[in-house]
This record gives C-alpha cells, structure tokens and sequence, in this order.
C-alpha cells in the first residue's frame, strides 16, 4: 500500500495519485505545478462588486499527505506563480530562497519534519 497520496486539483477536476515514497510524490508535485503554471490563465475576474487579479486567484492545488499527519503542497496562482504552503486548515506559507522553486522550497521543509 503507497504511503503517500498527491491530489491534483484544476478547478472542478480531482486527480489522486499515490506514491511509496516522499521524494517520489514531491517528484510529482514539482512536475504537474511546472505544467500547470505555464498554462494557467492569467485574466482578471470582474464581479462588478469585486475584481480579483490573477495572482489572488488559485488555478490548481496539489496536496500532499501521509505517515505521521503530513499534510503540505503546492498553489499555483492565476499569473503562474507557484507558493509553498504546509498544514490543512491552518496554511503556513513556505518561504522560498532566492533561486529555489516553490516545490524545492516544501521539499527542503519537509525534509526538516
């Protein structure tokens, strides 16, 4: 049985994935997030009561959970940059280093647990 489970989420879509390992999963992740920001959108969405700018919108959202309560992953924002991000309900964003992606960025976060 895999440990580790990855759900891709693009709007109403849900892919699940499942890996034996934590390297392999965040593997996954930093493939479909790279995929993912080159196509996404990038449009303004006008509500006429509120405007929502590409970078507030998420396009998709990888999560990543296992053994021993992980719960992390990806969003990709509307202008196809990429955040970090550990927790469910309570998201802490990871900080990324300067020439660090943001899946490089939860890799060596996680790598820390």
């Amino acid at each position: 049985m895999a440990a580790y489970a990855v759900k891709v989420r693009v709007g109403p879509k849900v892919e699940k994935l499942r890996f034996d390992s934590l390297s392999d999963a965040l593997d996954a992740v930093a493939v479909r997030a790279a995929d993912l920001a080159e196509s996404a959108p990038g449009r303004v969405v006008d509500l006429k009561v509120r405007r929502f700018e590409p970078v507030a919108q998420v396009v998709a959202r990888l999560e990543v959970s296992g053994p021993r309560r992980l719960q992390a992953g990806v969003d990709v924002r509307g202008d196809g940059s990429v955040e970090g991000y550990r927790g469910r309900l309570r998201r802490q964003v990871v900080e990324q280093r300067e020439g660090e992606s943001a899946p490089e960025a939860l890799r060596r976060e996680l790598r820390g647990r």
